[in-house]
C-alpha cells in the first residue's frame, strides 16, 4: 500500500515536472530568439537559424534521454539530467554575453568574420541544455508505464502535459518576463525555477544526499547573476540608455551632438534628435513634399496628418515646425519607444496624438481624412508584409482627402530594385500616379502615391514658388529640393501584392543575402 502511494505521489510530480520542463524549453526558445536578435536582428532568417537549431538539440535529447532511461530508470538519474539543463540554460545568457558584446562591436564595423563566428558560438551554447530538457520527456515516460497496456496513454499524457508547459512558456517571457525583468533574468528566473523542481525531485525520489550534492548551483546562478547585474548587452559609443520591451531591444546613443534611436542589431536610424537642427538628410523630412505634386499648393492648405511608425517623433516634430499646429496622429507598436521619445527625443507635442498598437487596424479605424499618410514602418529586413499589400493602400486611399498623399519609406540595396517596383506596382493599383526618389547617401527611397493625377512639373512650379516665399520654412524648400533632384524615372511593373500573397519576406531574404555575398556591407560603411 505505501508503495503504490509512493508510485501515485511521483507520477504526480512527475506530470509537474514536465510541465515546468516543457516549459521553460519553449520559454528559452523565445528568450534565445531575444537574445540573439538583440544584436543579429529578427529576421525570419535569424528565427529559422535559432527554431532549426532547437529543434536538431530536442531531436537529439528525445534520443539520448531514451537510451538512458532504459539503462538507469530510477528517478534520480532523471533529476539529475534535469538539474543540469536547468542549470545550464541559466548560465546561457551570461557565458554568452561577451561574445554578444563582441558581436555588436562587430556589427558596428560591419566585420563579417567575427559576426557570423558569434552567431554559430552563441547558437551552440544551447546545444548542451535543450538536448538535456528534451531527454526528460523520454525518461518521464519510462518511469510512469507500470502497465503496457497503458502505455499509449501514459506517454500521450506526459506530451500533452508538457505540451501545455510549452503554451504557457510561448507567452511567459514575451508578455511577462522580458519587458519587465529583462532577458537575462528571464534565462535565470526559469533556470532556477525548474532547478528547484529538479532539487526537490532528487530529494524526494532519490536521496537527500544526492539533493545537497546539487545545492551548489543555484548558489553559482545567484553569484553569476549578482556579478553580471548592471552589464549593458551593448557597449557602443556614446551609448545612453538600452531597455527591451515585447517588441524591440532599444537604444540611445548620442555621437556628436545628435540622439540617434537604433532598434535591435542596430544597422538603422529609426529616429534622430538635434536641440538646433531640424534636417537630418534622412527620409523624416522628405515626408513633408507630397502634397506639392499637386498645382498651387501652399504650406497652409496641410491640416491633418498621420504618421505610422511614429517612432521617437522626428517626423512630428519637423512637420509641426514647418505646418504648425496641425493635428498629427502617430501610430506606433511599440510603448516602449514612445516613452523613449518622451525622454530622449523631445517628443513633447501638443499637436500630436499618439496611438498604440498596429497602424494598418488603428488607420482603418481612424475617423479622420489626412493631406499626408506617412508609413515609415519599413525596414530591411523588418517588414510588415500586411502593411505592403493592395488591402492596405485601399485603406490608406480611404484616409486621405481628396488632393492627399501617401508617402512610404522603404530600403533597397544597389543594383536591385525588385522591393520597389513590387511596391510601386501595388499601390499603382489604387492610385493614379506614383513618384520615387532615392534619398542620396543612403539605401533608402522614397515612393509618393497621389489621389488624383499629378506631375513633375507641378512640383518643381510649387519648388520655385516656396523658394522665393519669405514665409516657407527653410526646411521645406530643402526636402523638396532634394526630392526633384533625385527623382528617379518610374519603376518596372512586378507583382501585385495583396493579403493572400504578399512575398516579402521571399524577396527581402534574398536582397540581403546577395547583397552580403556581393561585398555590400563594405558599401554600408
Amino acid at each position: 500500500m505505501k508503495y503504490a502511494i509512493i508510485r501515485r505521489i511521483m507520477k504526480r510530480y512527475l506530470l509537474f515536472t514536465v510541465f515546468v520542463s516543457g516549459m521553460t524549453t519553449l520559454a528559452a526558445e523565445l528568450a534565445a530568439g531575444r537574445l540573439i536578435g538583440n544584436v543579429f536582428g529578427t529576421s525570419n532568417l535569424v528565427w529559422a537559424s535559432i527554431i532549426g537549431l532547437i529543434l536538431i538539440y530536442l531531436t537529439l535529447g528525445y534520443f539520448l534521454g531514451g537510451k538512458w532511461a532504459d539503462k538507469n530508470p530510477t528517478p534520480g538519474a532523471m533529476y539529475r539530467i534535469l538539474a543540469w539543463g536547468a542549470f545550464t540554460i541559466g548560465l546561457v545568457p551570461y557565458i554568452a554575453g561577451p561574445v554578444l558584446r563582441s558581436a555588436a562591436t562587430a556589427f558596428e564595423a560591419l566585420s563579417v568574420g567575427i559576426m557570423a563566428g558569434s552567431f554559430i558560438a552563441v547558437l551552440i551554447l544551447f546545444s548542451v541544455p535543450i538536448t538535456l530538457l528534451g531527454a526528460i520527456s523520454p525518461f518521464a515516460i519510462r518511469l510512469s508505464v507500470d502497465d503496457t497496456s497503458k502505455a499509449g496513454q501514459t506517454s500521450g499524457q506526459i506530451y500533452a502535459i508538457s505540451t501545455l508547459g510549452s503554451f504557457i512558456g510561448t507567452f511567459l517571457p514575451t508578455l511577462v518576463t522580458i519587458p519587465t525583468i529583462g532577458t537575462k533574468l528571464t534565462f535565470l528566473v526559469f533556470g532556477l525555477f525548474l532547478l528547484f523542481v529538479a532539487l526537490a525531485g532528487l530529494g524526494k525520489f532519490s536521496s537527500q544526499r544526492d539533493m545537497f550534492k546539487f545545492m551548489w548551483m543555484p548558489a553559482v546562478l545567484a553569484l553569476v547573476a549578482a556579478l553580471s547585474a548592471g552589464q549593458s548587452l551593448k557597449n557602443s559609443a556614446g551609448q545612453i540608455y538600452e531597455a527591451e520591451s515585447a517588441y524591440n531591444y532599444i537604444q540611445v546613443q548620442q555621437q556628436n551632438g545628435f540622439t540617434l534611436l537604433k532598434l535591435n542589431d542596430g544597422q538603422g536610424i529609426h529616429s534622430i534628435y538635434h536641440p538646433n537642427t531640424l534636417n537630418y538628410g534622412g527620409p523624416w523630412e522628405q515626408f513633408l513634399v507630397g502634397p506639392y505634386f499637386y498645382a498651387n499648393r501652399k504650406p497652409q492648405d496641410v491640416k491633418r496628418m498621420a504618421i505610422i511608425g511614429l517612432a521617437a517623433g522626428t517626423a512630428a516634430r519637423q512637420a509641426t515646425a514647418v505646418y504648425g499646429d496641425i493635428p498629427i496622429d502617430g501610430f506606433e507598436l511599440d510603448e516602449k519607444i514612445v516613452e523613449v521619445g518622451e525622454k530622449y527625443f523631445g517628443l513633447n507635442l501638443s499637436n500630436l496624438a499618439v496611438h498604440i498598437g498596429d497602424g494598418r487596424l488603428n488607420l482603418e479605424r481612424s475617423q479622420y481624412k489626412y493631406d499626408i499618410i506617412a508609413v515609415d514602418a519599413y525596414r530591411p529586413p523588418y517588414i510588415p508584409p500586411h502593411m505592403t499589400t493592395q488591402e492596405f493602400f485601399k485603406i490608406a486611399a480611404s484616409h486621405l482627402t481628396e488632393d492627399g498623399v501617401l508617402t512610404i519609406n522603404v530600403g533597397s540595396v544597389p543594383g536591385d530594385r525588385r522591393l520597389i517596383d513590387g511596391l510601386a506596382t501595388t499601390m499603382a493599383t489604387q492610385f493614379p500616379t506614383i513618384h520615387i526618389m532615392d534619398i542620396p547617401g543612403t539605401l533608402n527611397t522614397m515612393i509618393f502615391a497621389t489621389k488624383q493625377p499629378t506631375t513633375r512639373e507641378d512640383f518643381f512650379t510649387n519648388l520655385a514658388a516656396l523658394s522665393v516665399d519669405q514665409s516657407t520654412h527653410p526646411l521645406l524648400v530643402t526636402a523638396m529640393s532634394s526630392t526633384y533632384v533625385n527623382f528617379k524615372d518610374g519603376y518596372q511593373t512586378t507583382t501585385v501584392f495583396t493579403d493572400d500573397l504578399a512575398p516579402i519576406e521571399w524577396i527581402v531574404n534574398d536582397m540581403v543575402v546577395s547583397f552580403v555575398l556581393q561585398g555590400g556591407l563594405e558599401f554600408l560603411q
